[in-house]
């Protein structure tokens, strides 16, 4: 099993850490920073840097059996094997621009089920854009710009968020702490809870800025109706 070192600190911008598997170009390490595609959210890419060189990530998978992240990459003659030292280096206006979009989800997540009692049904969150899909009946745009707004109302507040350990009993007792329809948290003792107090709160995984101020402006990029119950906003965040 990996440490995942961002569920601490989703600052944390460089690590060391050691080689356990290598599988051509894909290399285990036994403590990363490099977030992989899961909860909707995209990899983080950058460098792992050894003895003999600098090697890109292109692409970060996590195999749910193990726990094990597996570092994609550019090449397989990297001369890598289990035991090798490391450092890893990641594409930090990458990742940043992921939290900001992601601490972003969930203000305007939280918004839209307080005030329309519409839950996720599905979404991505890539470097420059983000999709959500609602649990609407219609779509609506001035539902969306309502929950724009009011999300950026909140960005402007400067609220610190918050990131601590529950154990999961506890935790699932808490009213809207999971906003997916039809997911439930993974089956482990303890969950990560995200809070940005007095909006939302959140198990979650993921990299998260530690204030709304980060976050920049929410706007809307398009509007799509994708079938029932899936009413799906694009949009981004400018400085």
């Amino acid at each position: 099993m990996t440490e995942l070192l961002y569920m601490y600190d989703s600052y944390l911008k460089e690590f060391d850490a050691k080689v356990t598997k290598v599988e051509d170009n894909k290399i285990a390490l036994d403590r990363t920073a490099f977030h992989p595609t899961t909860g909707g959210i995209a990899h983080d890419t950058g460098i792992i840097r050894t003895s003999s060189g600098e090697f890109n990530v292109v692409d970060v998978i996590i195999d749910e059996s193990t726990g094990e992240v597996f570092h994609v990459l550019d090449t397989a003659d990297h001369g890598l094997k289990p035991g090798d030292e490391v450092k890893g280096i990641l594409n930090w206006e990458r990742r940043y621009r992921l939290m900001r979009l992601h601490t972003a989800t969930h203000i305007m997540a939280a918004i839209m089920y307080r005030d329309y009692n519409a839950g996720i049904t599905g979404g991505h969150i890539e470097e420059d854009v983000a999709k959500e899909d609602y649990a609407l009946e219609k779509l609506d745009r001035a539902i969306f710009e309502d929950v724009v707004a009011k999300a950026n109302e909140v960005v402007k507040q400067g609220i610190e968020v918050k990131i601590y350990f529950m154990r999961r009993e506890e935790a699932l007792k808490i009213p809207g702490i999971v906003k997916l329809v039809h997911k439930m948290p993974p089956d482990v003792k303890e969950l990560r809870i995200v809070e940005i107090p007095g909006v939302d709160i959140q198990a979650d995984g993921g990299p998260h800025v530690k204030n709304t101020k980060e976050i920049g402006e929410i706007v809307i990029k398009k509007l799509e109706n994708k079938g029932k119950l899936r009413k799906r906003i694009y949009y981004t965040v400018k400085p």
